[in-house]
């Protein structure tokens, strides 16, 4: 069973996600939850990639009823609110993490966003959808490939929440 920690990251913490989780994982008393799966280590190491890059993180893991936000997080060059999809690879196969990011799983992350905007009065804020891709093969200590793509998808049909 993976665990699912999720981080509402306050103005103080905002670098060293990826070691946060580790040492949350290994000081759990649960021991299957001191196991930390490739897609929380992609998440983690993608918060540390975006607070580098002037991002402030503002959740990891955001979950409701209806699905998770993998990221939320503010481009404070642009003034404008950003729901992260992370996709991590842990194989050298040919192509991009990012290609899985499919229209159903677009779809999903916009109503996740449409529910978190909803849920926090957020409606007003400019917003937009990026994907990282995250290539981190089995026993690296780190990955070997990270992609932005910044506005990798809009919101559409019965989910579009941006004029």
């Amino acid at each position: 069973m993976f665990t699912n920690h999720c981080f509402h990251v306050d103005g103080s913490s905002q670098n060293g996600m990826l070691e946060k989780l580790r040492k949350l994982a290994k000081t759990d008393k649960d021991p299957r939850k001191r196991f930390i799966h490739a897609g929380q280590q992609g998440e983690a190491h993608a918060a540390d990639y975006l607070t580098a890059n002037h991002y402030r993180i503002i959740a990891l893991g955001e979950r409701d009823k209806g699905g998770e936000l993998d990221i939320i997080a503010e481009d404070q060059t642009r003034d404008t609110l950003v729901f992260v999809e992370v996709k991590t690879l842990r194989t050298e196969k040919t192509g991009n993490p990012s290609d899985r990011v499919d229209t159903r799983k677009q779809q999903k992350i916009t109503r996740a966003a449409l529910r978190y905007l909803k849920r926090e009065q957020l409606l007003h804020r400019k917003c937009r959808f990026d994907v990282i891709g995250i290539r981190w093969p089995k026993g690296a200590e780190k990955p070997t490939e990270v992609r932005h793509f910044i506005c990798a998808f809009e919101a559409s049909d019965d989910y579009q929440i941006f004029g």
